[in-house]
């Protein structure tokens, strides 16, 4: 009985961060040739994604677990594949169940997956606004525009625009207060397509502009 009460007590005697539960991240799902992500913790509050293949109009989503509640992460990827798309989407989705889901808008896009919403104010999830973790895009012969949209219920939302081809290093942080199911959330990427074809309505519009300018031009050879 004295030993067991003193391996009980070593237990609580030890840290938090000792007896915390370990990061888990995997590919929840993939699309387009998306590929990679091989997770290694690279020391206190970081994690490296490793190397990443994103295709013009690819998307991954990561399941994320284990994060240290109220915790600060930085995490990094290599982007390679950058041929024909300059611009990177990164999103947070939140496990539906968690007491905060009347915040949800009542419609949410068809990309998110069942039994998950997008980010609001109050389930924990962020990246790690206001911490002064980089966020940042980096390529040979430049950086993106970073954009954050993470300050409303709607949802947030990194954008990393005008990537140079080729390959880029991105970074941005990590917080979770571990809402949800044990604290596991969704981490979505997707690229858009440069080569993408215009929408039918687009093309629709332009075809009654062209006609309409050839009509004025067909006016005024006449007045002429």
């Amino acid at each position: 009985m004295k030993r067991l009460w003193l391996i009980l007590a070593f237990g609580v005697l030890l840290p938090a961060t000792a007896r915390a539960e370990p990061i888990a991240i995997s590919v929840q799902s993939s699309s387009g040739g998306f590929s990679g992500g091989t997770v290694a913790t690279g020391g206190s509050h970081t994690i490296d994604l490793g190397t990443l293949v994103i295709p013009a109009g690819s998307v991954g989503t990561y399941l994320i677990s284990g994060l240290q509640a109220g915790a600060n992460f930085a995490l990094s990827m290599v982007v390679s594949g950058i041929t024909n798309w300059d611009t990177l989407r990164v999103e947070l989705l939140d496990p539906v169940g968690d007491g905060n889901d009347a915040m949800d808008p009542a419609t949410q896009p068809s990309y998110v997956p069942k039994g998950y919403s997008t980010s609001n104010n109050e389930d924990g999830l962020s990246f790690a606004q206001d911490s002064a973790l980089a966020r940042s895009a980096v390529f040979a012969g430049g950086s993106a525009k970073v954009t954050a949209d993470e300050k409303t219920d709607m949802g947030d939302v990194l954008t990393f625009a005008g990537l140079g081809s080729g390959m880029a290093r991105i970074t941005f942080g990590l917080r979770n207060y571990g809402s949800g199911r044990s604290g596991s959330f969704l981490l979505r990427l997707s690229s858009n397509d440069l080569g993408q074809a215009p929408e039918p309505a687009s093309m629709f519009l332009l075809g009654t502009g062209l006609a309409g300018l050839a009509a004025y031009r067909r006016r005024r050879s006449v007045v002429r």
